[in-house]
């Protein structure tokens, strides 16, 4: 089970006292994961060295600055998320829908950092990994291997990204400018959807001892570090929206599965306030709502198996989205043209429209799930459903232009804007939805079998223990256990002297 990260002892100590020395020798100081799930934990002397230092650079004080709580300039820190509540005029439900966002993280402006960060320092202190001789191997859709990469680079280890090679530009570019070598980025045959192929190419990998595959997939830190750090975020941000309102409730949590370690932030919120979790996934691709395959363009989110982190049994609904409406409303969102609609014909806020370029493709897929959600539970005022934008719309120009040529004959004009408005947002029903009794829960969780235990090698006894609520809550264990130990790290490489505490 090491390779799943489910270690909390020292497995290797000579390769923990090399590491040692290298974040000594480098001055890297490591946040522990209370501190990014409460940042007001942060020692003052690193808040004040972060006040100049760039958000997008590969200092090693940005590891401070993974988590949910930076400001709008990302420069210092604020009380709550940074977030989008969209109004009713909007939506057309009644309901509060909330969107955390996302592109406020550090170097990829994406929350996926969170997740690899949550990944890889586990085996750091652990003495798994050996910064000095070892790769760090990302496979993920897009967002998750460039956090891996920026986090490999900051703790002086190679990082290699394996993602399709029909993700969007944007991705690459980013991946160019980062990487070691043009080698440490991995093309995989497709695209979202192609996640079999990922894993394909890591097996390959794999060969090599040199080689540590982090597959988010299946590695519980990123279970843990969502539970933990983005569960208490958008509890505090659920807080803050609801203040002077007493009878409010936050009543769903909303996320595309992808990876499902966001989806951990729902069993945080479910056992602290009774949320139902969402679970969104394309309807292009139905795994989870039907078994099904097929192929779709909403970048990050992933589908065609079940993640061995997803909590199935805690799931309350699975909603589907077409890449057909995010698609079209990435483009209502980022032109000219659609924010002039959006203003002059739909009569909202030109400042709530600005906002709405930090919407990626996987953010307006979860602004359509939480839609959905609200009008099948036929919410109120009070009721407040809670989401995230994983990343905005800066990642997506080529995207935008390759569905106006495809879509909309190279032309998005104010009648395409109308159209856009009334097929893919103003027509959002309650299709492609299930809510899940016991029985659906055991039939998504049984085809994980396939993937884990056929194909990955996982033990049945440890896959079939996943279906208990227990095990999950058992894991939480580990994170004190990894606190102690990122903190005994950061005095023995005397970082935490130098920088100050």
């Amino acid at each position: 089970m090491a390779r799943l990260g489910l270690e909390s002892n020292v497995v290797d100590q000579q390769v923990l006292d090399r590491t040692i020395a290298r974040l000594g020798q480098d001055d890297v100081l490591l946040p522990t994961l209370a501190q990014l799930a409460n940042p007001a934990t942060i020692p003052e002397a690193v808040r004040r060295r972060l006040v100049d230092i760039d958000a997008d650079v590969a200092d090693p004080l940005n590891l401070f600055r993974v988590h949910w709580f930076n400001d709008a300039a990302r420069r210092g820190f604020a009380d709550a998320p940074v977030h989008v509540e969209l109004p009713s005029e909007l939506t057309g439900v009644k309901a509060r829908i909330v969107l955390a966002l996302g592109n406020r993280f550090p170097m990829i402006a994406a929350h996926k950092v969170l997740a690899a960060y949550g990944c890889l320092v586990p085996r750091l202190v652990t003495g798994q990994f050996d910064t000095g001789h070892h790769k760090a191997v990302w496979p993920s859709t897009g967002n998750y291997c460039r956090g891996g990469v920026a986090i490999s680079r900051i703790l002086g280890c190679r990082g290699v990204a394996v993602l399709p090679e029909n993700m969007s530009r944007e991705r690459f570019d980013w991946l160019d400018k980062w990487v070691v070598s043009p080698g440490d980025i991995v093309r995989t045959p497709g695209s979202e959807s192609n996640v079999k192929e990922i894993y394909d190419e890591c097996a390959r990998l794999d060969a090599d001892p040199d080689n540590i595959i982090f597959n988010q997939f299946c590695e519980f830190g990123n279970y843990l570090v969502h539970r933990t750090c983005t569960g208490a975020a958008l509890d505090t941000l659920f807080e803050k929206v609801t203040a002077g309102r007493p009878g409010s409730r936050l009543a769903a949590f909303v996320s595309a599965s992808g990876s499902s370690g966001t989806l951990a932030a729902g069993d945080h919120l479910k056992e602290r306030r009774g949320t139902k979790i969402v679970a969104v996934e394309a309807s292009e691709c139905p795994t989870l709502l039907e078994n099904g395959f097929g192929e779709h363009n909403i970048q990050g989110i992933g589908d065609k198996h079940v993640p061995y982190i997803h909590n199935v049994m805690n799931t309350d609904l699975v909603v589907g989205v077409s890449d057909a409406d995010t698609d079209r409303l990435i483009v209502l969102f980022n032109t000219e043209v659609g924010r002039t609609y959006l203003v002059e014909r739909r009569g909202l806020d030109p400042a709530l429209v600005a906002l709405l370029s930090n919407f990626g493709l996987s953010s307006i897929c979860n602004l359509l799930a939480a839609i959905k959600t609200a009008k099948y539970f036929d919410m109120g005022p009070d009721d407040v459903v809670v989401s995230i934008a994983t990343d905005g719309a800066a990642m997506y120009g080529s995207e935008i232009d390759k569905v106006i040529r495809r879509d909309f004959g190279n032309r998005f004009d104010a009648v395409a804007a109308g159209e856009t408005w009334g097929r893919s947002l103003a027509a959002t029903s309650t299709s492609d939805l299930i809510e899940l009794s016991h029985v659906d829960r055991k039939r998504i969780f049984n085809l994980g079998y396939f993937t884990w235990v056929e194909q990955q090698g996982v033990d049945l006894a440890d896959f079939k223990a996943r279906m208990q609520q227990s095990y999950w809550d058992g894991l939480l264990d580990l994170v004190p256990a990894w606190d102690e130990m990122i903190a005994a790290v950061n005095e023995k490489s005397g970082a935490a002297a130098r920088l100050g505490r």
